[in-house]
């Protein structure tokens, strides 16, 4: 299986596209259509609600907090977060996670 869309490889990790949803009624993540959409419960004020986009997915994938940094999009609901770590696994848990959750909702 290829990567998902929404990753990208880097030398000193991943990268991850994603479209944040602040102010949701819960917190969920989800891949609909190849793109990774983010629902967090925290405003989009101060950075909040990146901070909660961090923690959803660092929660979510049983990766550190401190792996993460938003490079793009800090203001915007697309984001692009860096993943610090060896790159085959942190794909190795994306994928799973993907799969995992395809299963889930088909």
């Amino acid at each position: 299986m290829s990567d998902p869309v929404f990753l990208r490889r880097t030398g000193t990790g991943v990268t991850v596209e994603v479209r944040a949803q602040p102010r949701a009624r819960r917190t969920a993540l989800a891949c609909v259509d190849g793109t990774l959409k983010a629902q967090v419960t925290a405003p989009a004020e101060d950075g909040r609600a990146n901070a909660a986009v961090i923690d959803l997915l660092a929660a979510t994938w049983r990766l550190p907090k401190s792996a993460f940094a938003v490079t793009r999009g800090a203001t915007s609901r697309d984001k692009v977060l860096s993943i610090a770590g060896e790159p085959t696994l942190l794909v190795a848990k994306i994928v799973e996670w993907t799969r995992d959750s395809a299963g889930r909702d088909g």
